[in-house]
């Protein structure tokens, strides 16, 4: 009993990362941490924002239809970075839906994932989110290049890439509202 007094700390630490390794409990304690320490994303200064300038790039969503970015030429736009065995990213889902159901009229969504079609449909029904899903049909623009997930980038109508934020953030927070609204009132380039 005196060892188990002494040693108690040991033993709840050796447990806690004991069910971080296992996956079935591991996922959810990595997502549940991710969402406790995800906060708005912030924006980046206009000196140091850079201009998006490769719209010419061809997706394919989740029915197997071709379509093309240059349509949100002029529009503020999106672009998440994800996949269904990222923690993180599945930590942000929530919040994306939120936003994305708050937006859908007023800022176009591109959800990029480089899975099987099926399997991200199959995680998008069974989580009951209703995003834009796309694989890339061909590379991905060297501006929204990054190897880290998730990823995610807000561009504006002028092109510029207004945040640039890798890791999990609170997409629905004020802030992040703010700033949409405020990019969505800018007078077209």
């Amino acid at each position: 009993m005196a060892y188990l007094k002494k040693h108690t700390s040991t033993i709840i630490i050796i447990l806690i990362l004991a069910l971080l390794f296992i996956p079935q409990t591991g996922k959810p304690i990595k997502v549940f941490m991710s969402r406790l320490f995800s906060f708005s994303p912030s924006e980046i200064a206009k000196e140091d924002r850079k201009q998006f300038q490769t719209y010419d790039w061809k997706m394919v969503d989740l029915h197997g239809e071709t379509i093309n970015f240059k349509f949100s030429k002029g529009k503020v736009t999106v672009v998440n970075f994800w996949a269904t065995w990222c923690p993180p990213c599945l930590a942000e889902m929530p919040s994306f839906q939120s936003l994305f159901d708050a937006y859908i009229n007023d800022v176009d969504f591109y959800f990029i994932a480089m899975e099987d079609r099926e399997k991200l449909n199959s995680f998008l029904n069974e989580k009951g989110y209703f995003l834009p899903v796309f694989t890339p049909d061909y590379g991905v623009p060297e501006e929204l290049t990054s190897y880290s997930l998730p990823t995610t980038y807000v561009i504006s109508k002028k092109g510029e890439i207004v945040i640039d934020k890798t890791g999990a953030a609170k997409w629905d927070s004020a802030a992040m509202r703010d700033i949409l609204d405020r990019l969505i009132e800018e007078p077209l380039p």
